[in-house]
């Protein structure tokens, strides 16, 4: 190759005396005495080339005009590195280049950040020159990382006998719980395309149609509020299959996610997960999300409504946690007290095992047996303190959540490790007290139980979801279902979430093909921005894509989204309005 005969990074003890070209980045550059060093990176890793005037004066002399980001291609022989000046913490830390030949491929601007690992740049510098920030080695290992995953998912998929199939990504717009992005059409004035918020309906047409076996690496679009691990677009591991069941969908994903750890990060997860019904979860752990790599969890704590404290007697949900190793004291009361009340809660009461006693403010109001029941709800020893909230059922729950994964991080509770849970069972619906409708849980084409027709048009907030999250380390990865395949039954959940005439109207081309022979079927779809972003370790989804937005849903490096001219407006047929 006229650029390079090697990697800048694969270079070992064994091509010393080799004649090589390399061809990257002038990473540092060093001038001791006569000798000048660069360090040359590509994306292979970093190789030390040294320029000697004795061995070739007039690349020594052109090398000192040499800057950080320039390019760069030298020639010259490998040899090794004298014992004093080895490198451990490179791979190529013990030979170098004496460099023949120089070649200035394309010099730099002083770069507005120093290209190194150990400094991070604010993150709006960092975005506005995402190209320099993805000339760092961890940005650059955050991507290949996501190559692997991506390439891993479809080798597991095609070897059990499923099609990668793209859907369309300009639809009609259908309402699947978040804001769709709408695209004028030039062709058809006043009307538009939405961009997909997920591939669901064309994989159900495309079970329909006999493709029984689904996937794709899907790109997906929701108009919605950003947050560290949400973007406006973002990718999905999408799989539908016909004639399964809940288990089959099991199955296959634990398969997956054993053999994606496994190549990817060596890392071995044992199978089959967890597997927690959505009222258990909420109950024990105060979220359908829970972190399960450490203990602490939440008791019903109800009968102390018939205790003579007051605040007890009037709240409808009372429930606690023990903590362990807490060092108990004004200050830490103050502070727990404040944190819970930022989520929502009245207050939060406290007991200290002391001995075969509780000692708290509120002790003298409890009589010894409730003192006793209270100690035997938890496993406790001296020192343990026993924390209870008493208000509404969601702020109980979201209080308690919070505060659990507070003190599990504050305590040093949480192992590194990846916990993997099924969170199963969830109702169907849930009744909207802003728009006074139910609405689905999870998407209007899940299937109900089995059992749980029958209640549908008397008490649809009863009804069980056939549907299942993936939840690994307290986050959703992701959610699917059993997908309804009968169009009267399908008919039957839009009339319980009175959306009949609107469906009719948005949905009929998928209940005319229901009434053609579609199979049982369902499927499951994984957030692969936030699954890489946790196999990677990272903060934020932003981190393993390679041109994120940001939290606002802008583009630094672009400008993006932009004002377009009045002309473009006015072929579309649009016109803006001032606020």
């Amino acid at each position: 190759m006229t650029f390079r005969s090697n990697g800048c990074g694969s270079l070992r003890t064994t091509d010393v005396d080799k004649e090589v070209t390399l061809s990257g980045w002038v990473h540092k550059r060093r001038d001791h005495g006569g000798l000048i060093f660069i360090d040359l990176r590509d994306s292979s890793g970093i190789a030390q080339a040294v320029f000697n005037p004795e061995a070739n004066y007039e690349s020594h002399t052109k090398a000192h005009s040499l800057r950080s980001e320039w390019v760069v291609k030298v020639e010259g022989i490998v040899r090794m590195r004298p014992k004093e000046a080895v490198n451990p913490h490179l791979p190529t830390g013990e030979i170098e280049v004496i460099v023949d030949n120089l070649e200035i491929l394309n010099p730099s601007l002083v770069p507005p950040f120093e290209i190194a690992e150990d400094k991070e740049p604010a993150e709006d510098l960092r975005l506005k020159y995402r190209y320099l920030d993805l000339r760092r080695q961890r940005c650059r290992e955050r991507l290949v990382l996501r190559h692997r995953v991506m390439q891993r998912a479809r080798r597991f998929l095609d070897e059990k006998g499923f099609l990668e199939i793209e859907t369309p990504q300009l639809i009609r717009s259908t309402p699947e719980g978040a804001r769709d992005f709408l695209v004028p059409s030039r062709l058809i004035p006043g009307k538009f395309y939405a961009l997909p918020q997920s591939p669901q309906l064309f994989k159900q047409i495309l079970m329909v149609a006999g493709f029984e076996r689904y996937f794709q690496v899907a790109r997906c679009f929701r108009d919605e509020d950003l947050r560290a691990d949400r973007q406006p677009e973002f990718t999905q591991l999408d799989i539908e299959a016909s004639f399964i069941e809940e288990e089959d969908i099991y199955s296959l994903m634990e398969g997956f996610v054993r053999s994606l750890f496994l190549d990817v990060l060596g890392i071995d997860i044992p199978i089959p997960f967890i597997r927690i019904p959505y009222d258990d979860a909420l109950l024990r752990f105060g979220t359908d999300k829970p972190d399960l790599r450490f203990d602490m969890e939440i008791r019903d704590l109800s009968y102390l409504s018939e205790t003579d404290i007051k605040i007890f007697q009037t709240a409808p949900t009372i429930r606690g946690l023990k903590c362990q190793g807490l060092a108990w004291s004004r200050k830490e009361s103050d502070e727990l007290l404040e944190f819970v009340k930022n989520k929502g809660a009245g207050g939060l009461a406290w007991f200290k095992v002391e001995g075969e006693s509780l000692s708290s403010p509120l002790a003298k109001f409890l009589k010894e047996d409730e003192l006793k029941r209270l100690r035997s709800e938890f496993s406790v020893s001296i020192g343990d303190i026993i924390l209870v909230v008493a208000d509404k059922k969601k702020v109980v729950q979201q209080a308690l959540s919070e505060l659990r994964l507070h003190l599990g991080e504050k305590l040093g509770l949480i192992k590194e490790s990846f916990s993997f849970c099924w969170i199963i069972d969830p109702p169907l619906m849930e009744y909207s007290e802003e728009e006074k409708a139910y609405k689905p849980s999870h998407h209007p084409f899940t299937s109900p139980k089995e059992t749980d027709w029958q209640i549908m048009s008397i008490s649809p907030e009863k009804a069980k979801a056939r549907a299942y999250d993936l939840v690994l380390n307290g986050s959703e990865i992701g959610g699917g279902s059993i997908r309804i395949h009968r169009k009267e039954l399908q008919e039957i959940v839009f009339n319980s979430l009175k959306i009949q005439e609107e469906a009719k109207k948005e949905f009929d081309f998928l209940l005319t093909a229901f009434s053609y022979g579609a199979p049982p079927h369902g499927g499951i779809a994984l957030g692969l921005d936030r699954l890489i972003m946790m196999m990677a370790g990272a903060s934020s989804i932003r981190d393993v894509i390679a041109f994120p937005k940001t939290q606002t849903g802008t583009c630094p490096l672009t400008s993006a989204p932009f004002p377009v001219s009045a002309e473009q407006l006015l072929e579309l047929g649009i016109r803006i309005l001032s606020k």
